[in-house]
């Protein structure tokens, strides 16, 4: 059985609620990284927090690999990364290593060098698309699955 190495999040529609801040794309749009700043959290944040920092504890790393704006330039990809790093400290997420990466890009590629043979990392994204392409591990769609539940059972 492999063993598990790391455990990736993406951020929006997953743990931050982009896509219920009003006028979010048309902000997006303008480059305004207020969005990323303002998302409510989708999850009991020190419930979360807890079970990462045990699973931390056990060797797992914690990821965050999340797209950065669509057709956005090279200043704007630096304040969306920094307005979502700022996010995940507000509420204390704890990670080891943040990969703000292009719209579109495959989310393993960012961490595959890392894995070595029989080891695998858990995906939590809202995107079907991006769960269909990951073929390290497991995914999880928070939508439908409990991402607290899921934490529990790493612990």
């Amino acid at each position: 059985m492999n063993e598990i190495k790391m455990v990736c999040f993406d951020m929006d529609g997953t743990i931050a609620d982009l896509y219920g801040v009003k006028n979010w794309l048309p902000m997006l749009r303008e480059e305004n990284p207020l969005p990323y700043q303002i998302a409510k959290p989708m999850w009991n944040m020190m419930e979360m927090r807890n079970l990462l920092l045990k699973i931390q504890q056990r060797g797992i790393e914690i990821r965050i690999i999340t797209w950065l704006s669509m057709d956005s330039t090279e200043e704007y990809k630096a304040k969306t990364r920094q307005a979502k790093k700022e996010w995940l400290d507000k509420y204390g997420f704890p990670y080891d290593h943040f990969h703000g990466i292009a719209y579109g890009t495959r989310k393993t590629k960012p961490i595959k060098k890392y894995l070595a043979e029989n080891k695998t990392a858990i995906l939590f994204d809202d995107s079907e698309t991006v769960r269909n392409t990951w073929n390290v591990g497991a995914t999880f769609n928070p939508q439908t699955e409990n991402i607290i539940e899921i934490l529990k059972s790493l612990v």
